[in-house]
């Protein structure tokens, strides 16, 4: 874990980007715009997708700082997919995007961190990691029982909590703490994932940007659309295997 006082106003997080470089080029795009003074990705970063190098490099250019997902332990170590909870249907896109990714991009995966903590100049402490803080495979929405989450935050100082994994964006209170999700960018669900009913992705790309002001903490969630028929032709010219799932998503997009 990782921890940093800081006199930053405004951080941009963005989680699950899944090899998708085109949706997160106009996330990028937007957040540029908007003036960010610090990138913080929550996980999930190339699996899946066409453009598996392109987002490392876009990461690394902004010198973001980068959480390790489920599919991010499984990019280093394919062999124990399954028990990071990658479905068997995903693992030859998992296995196609490993086979592009040079000695320094496995390197630079390996580098990213567990969790994040900012310590905010107000005393306000934010805690970011991709599941939950103990576990990279926590699902956390709006739905999960109260008692699970005082087990999954038993312990923690901070008052803010943000992290990936579900795809869906959440901002929800839990006592006196906040637990935020900033969903995905790569591939954003209409609704949550449980066993036997397969996801369905949105037309647009999702993150979050975290304010501080004076003694407040505003949390922004944000949506951006991005060329969907560029990202299929990426997928179509990258020989995928799972290039039909990607097309029958668009394809169903409501």
């Amino acid at each position: 874990m990782s921890c940093k006082i800081i006199q930053i106003m405004r951080i941009g997080f963005i989680s699950d980007i899944h090899g998708s470089f085109t949706a997160l080029e106009a996330v990028l795009a937007d957040i540029k715009k908007e003036g960010v003074d610090q990138l913080i990705c929550l996980g999930d970063t190339v699996s899946l997708g066409p453009q598996p190098c392109e987002v490392l490099d876009a990461l690394r250019e902004w010198n973001a700082v980068t959480i390790m997902g489920n599919h991010d332990q499984a990019i280093l170590d394919p062999e124990r997919a399954e028990a990071f909870e990658i479905t068997s249907h995903l693992i030859p896109d998992l296995e196609w995007g490993v086979k592009r990714l040079p000695a320094s991009d496995m390197a630079f995966i390996r580098s990213f961190k567990n969790t994040h903590t900012v310590r905010f100049e107000n005393g306000i402490e934010l805690l970011a990691f991709h599941g939950s803080p103990k576990a990279t495979t926590d699902l956390i929405v709006a739905t999960t029982p109260q008692d699970n989450l005082d087990d999954l935050f038993r312990g923690q100082s901070a008052s803010v909590f943000i992290g990936g994994h579900s795809h869906i964006q959440m901002h929800r209170r839990n006592g006196k703490n906040l637990i935020l999700n900033s969903g995905s960018v790569g591939n954003a669900f209409l609704y949550p994932f449980t066993p036997g009913n397969p996801p369905r992705l949105l037309p647009w790309a999702e993150y979050a940007i975290l304010e501080q002001d004076g003694n407040f903490l505003r949390s922004d969630m944000r949506r951006v659309y991005f060329d969907i028929d560029k990202l299929l032709g990426l997928v179509k010219e990258s020989g995928l295997p799972g290039t039909d799932w990607w097309f029958r998503q668009y394809a169903e997009t409501p």
